[in-house]
């Protein structure tokens, strides 16, 4: 966020009339950990058109590591703007289901206390894949994370997501309160398991009992998530102000699309989500796995790729026909096969995601995809690439978004010039690509080494490291848009 823009201020008097419910009425039944711009344009959204006919759903929102949407919200009452853009065309709604967003860093005794009001009968999530301190190649909790080490050092005064949900989860038990559902929206494989083994494996290295209590008796429903949300830029800000002569500090942008599959497993009360749009169903990982492998996986190899090409944004990268083409067989012929059938038209859905990419409406910047690829690689290519690989079938264009990524993570572009890596292993990798001077036959032994990502079984297999090191081959000698437009010639 930078510039405030100018008029009317958005708040609640000025959105009187505006919301379909008395916003009066309305009292918290969920908090939720990390609440950023695909929250607010998400679960927030649904659970906004929840509150019409039960207000007992309102949302007490917590940023876990910086102050930045308290201070742009609170002056607005939490209040703000929802902009859904297709093409020229946008419409706004004011969207009123935060009633509040506390600053962990600042507020931790009023989270945990939001957390452990008996009101509150769902905590969740989405803190990305690195808010969950653990190993993205195995799912286990990472006990030498900083923040586990904080955690376990300090129980009371917690940091990480983890320690705050066992802190008022113990809190709660002690005051003989039932437990709240835990239900995680980040985009990690099988996500409530994920999360439960998580946090109960962070309650065990604190206190055996508790987590047997956690296992037993809270629930951990999986879901999956998807709407394409880029950062909201100054350019939004004046958009959204034109369009409903309110000045919104910090208004998001999405699309038209939207999809929540849950799986319908709560420890007590839920909200009505099914009479809103959402699928509630008994299984939700065939979804998660569709969805990560053909959007995700296409996203980040359209990221790193599109990035080294010169593409700031998606919309543009795709429109590139031969990156199109690849992106298109990536998912047709590699990520396709590898997923269950009754999950119906899969093309159709291929075809969907094209033209969400295509949207020139939404400015998602190819660098703010490639954020974090350490985290993300394993759950959106690796899986594909070891699905097929043991079937004895090739994942060349899976392994072509990964070369992307280990090009990408040298840190320097095409043009000699720095690239802005964020990730949490940046620096590791950054030393890495130095000490490889430039080989790619060395660049790809040493990450195929960081078992973090890559685990212990890929750097094993010949034909992957003989892919992935013509790949880089190409990357560093021709550049990322000739690569793939030979690449999709020569297929």
């Amino acid at each position: 966020m930078t510039t405030e823009p100018h008029g009317a201020r958005l708040s609640a008097a000025a959105a009187h009339g505006r919301l379909p419910y008395d916003r009066s009425r309305v009292t918290p039944g969920v908090v939720h950990l990390g609440i950023g711009a695909f929250h607010r344009a998400h679960m927030a959204v649904y659970v906004d058109d929840v509150l019409a006919t039960d207000p007992s759903w309102g949302i007490i929102g917590a940023s876990l590591r910086r102050p930045d949407t308290r201070n742009a919200l609170a002056p607005q009452d939490f209040l703000y703007t929802l902009a859904v853009r297709a093409g020229a065309d946008m419409t706004t709604r004011i969207i009123g289901s935060i009633l509040d967003v506390i600053d962990a860093a600042s507020q931790r005794p009023e989270l945990i206390a939001a957390m452990t009001d008996p009101r509150i009968r769902i905590v969740s999530l989405t803190v990305t894949e690195k808010g969950y301190c653990h190993d993205p190649a195995t799912g286990a909790l990472d006990p030498a994370h900083p923040d586990i080490v904080h955690d376990l050092a300090e129980p009371h005064a917690p940091v990480s997501a983890p320690g705050l949900i066992v802190r008022a989860l113990q809190l709660r038990r002690a005051a003989g309160m039932p437990p709240f559902t835990v239900l995680c929206c980040d985009n990690l494989p099988a996500n409530g398991e994920t999360a439960a083994r998580i946090v109960t494996g962070f309650a065990a290295m604190r206190d055996r009992e508790l987590a047997a209590y956690i296992a037993d008796e809270v629930a951990f429903p999986s879901t999956m998530v998807d709407r394409i949300v880029p950062a909201t830029t100054d350019e939004d800000r004046r958009l959204v102000e034109a369009a409903t002569g309110l000045a919104d500090a910090w208004p998001v942008v999405t699309e038209p699309f939207s999809q929540w599959v849950v799986e319908d497993r709560f420890g007590s009360a839920r909200p009505p989500l099914e009479q809103v749009g959402v699928q509630l169903v008994a299984d939700v990982r065939p979804y998660e796995l569709m969805k990560l492998r053909m959007l995700n996986g296409s996203h980040s190899t359209i990221a790193y790729l599109g990035y080294l090409a010169g593409h700031e944004y998606v919309s543009q990268a795709i429109a590139d026909p031969a990156l199109r083409t690849l992106i298109r067989d990536l998912m047709t012929e590699e990520a396709m096969p590898t997923l269950a059938g009754e999950l119906g038209d899969l093309g159709a859905y291929r075809d969907a995601l094209i033209e969400r990419f295509a949207n020139p409406a939404l400015k998602h910047r190819t660098w703010q995809i490639a954020m974090d690829g350490s985290q993300k690689l394993p759950q959106r290519l690796l899986g594909t690439i070891r699905d097929r690989l043991a079937r004895g079938l090739p994942a060349d264009r899976a392994a072509l978004g990964v070369a992307a990524w280990m090009r990408y993570v040298t840190g320097v572009d095409e043009g000699g010039q720095p690239i802005d890596v964020k990730d949490p292993l940046a620096e590791r990798l950054r030393a890495i690509a130095d000490a490889a001077g430039g080989e790619p036959a060395k660049l790809v032994d040493a990450m195929l080494g960081v078992a973090e990502v890559f685990g212990h079984d890929l750097a094993g297999s010949a034909p992957f490291r003989r892919v992935l090191t013509g790949h880089l081959d190409s990357l560093m000698r021709r550049g990322a848009a000739r690569t793939v437009r030979d690449f999709v010639r020569a297929g």
